[in-house]
């Protein structure tokens, strides 16, 4: 737990590079992946975090081609990675979990990875199998035990299943995605929940799938589907004020997340090099504690934002 606590502050997501146009709206040539790795590699933020499902697998060929072609990680890197149910059955038990890793560690390059998350539990063909003695969470722990991690975690969106398996299984990580933004809290109480654990939080996407850093101008899509009405009213309402003080949406979508103690680490998805350098940039950007209390004044919603139908002021 003391080396989660010690990692940076921003970790860079690589679920854009596998290239699902469907889910963000553009697609990723491969080259152009590879070089953002190679600039995330570089970066002072020295964290990155892949899956199994992303592409599926073209996240991790193209991370395992570029550390082989640097000779292997860089010094003091932190690699996660998550198990991942099987995509065509949606079978998640021990075998297929122990199937995921081969596949991972064979991919990456890698004899272990730093991180290793349990992914999207809630999608299993039958949930059972992740929870019963011997299935995919009893087989990530044993992982651990015979040295494949440092440290297990668990990555997903339900939150009231979450919830539930927080309590139930001695995580050291938590990774909540898209619900804890300027536009939705739904994992506000999960996260205090994993912090009173002493569970490291990981909070990813804070950018709700990329609009808060590109504009909706360009970006039409909100957490994996289209910008409803009411999103983009919110939306407009965070740029008049951001716009008014000369501050990015992007920096303060980020450092939102950043500012709360509870949370260890912030992940944003790249899709090119300049995403890099960017983060770097608005992490420190400065946004006076004025601004922020205009911010936070505004209204979010605290429903599952991957249904797209709710909607709740505070």
């Amino acid at each position: 737990m003391t080396k989660l606590l010690d990692l940076p502050r921003v970790c860079f997501g690589t679920s854009p590079l596998a290239s699902v146009p469907e889910l963000y709206g553009y697609e990723v040539q491969a080259e152009r992946a590879r070089e953002t790795i190679r600039a995330a590699l570089k970066s002072p933020f020295r964290f990155l975090d892949t899956s199994r499902n992303y592409g599926p697998g073209r996240s991790e060929t193209l991370i395992g081609e570029v550390i082989r072609e640097m000779g292997g990680p860089p010094d003091q890197f932190t690699i996660a990675t998550k198990l991942d149910r099987d995509a065509a059955t949606n079978r998640f038990d021990g075998e297929q979990a122990r199937r995921s890793l081969e596949e991972s560690l064979n991919t990456l390059g890698l004899s272990k990875v730093d991180i290793l998350h349990i992914h999207d539990p809630e999608y299993a063909q039958d949930i059972q199998d992740v929870t019963k003695k011997g299935g995919a969470l009893d087989t990530l722990f044993k992982m651990k035990e015979e040295g494949f991690t440092d440290a297990v975690g668990i990555a997903m969106g339900n939150i009231t299943l979450l919830s539930q398996l927080l309590e139930g299984w001695p995580f050291d990580a938590m990774l909540t995605h898209n619900r804890f933004t300027l536009l939705n809290r739904q994992a506000d109480q999960v996260i205090t929940q994993a912090a009173a654990l002493g569970i490291a939080v990981f909070n990813a996407a804070p950018y709700s799938s990329g609009v808060l850093a590109k504009g909706e101008n360009e970006v039409r899509r909100y957490v994996y589907r289209d910008l409803n009405p009411t999103e983009q009213a919110r939306i407009a309402a965070l740029r008049r004020i951001c716009d008014t003080h000369d501050i990015p949406v992007g920096a303060a979508a980020l450092q939102f997340s950043m500012r709360d103690r509870r949370i260890t680490s912030t992940i944003c998805g790249i899709s090119k090099p300049e995403r890099v350098a960017q983060t770097v940039e608005w992490s420190t950007w400065p946004i006076p504690e004025a601004v922020w209390a205009e911010l936070m004044e505004l209204p979010f919603s605290i429903e599952d934002p991957q249904q797209g139908s709710h909607d709740r002021h505070r």
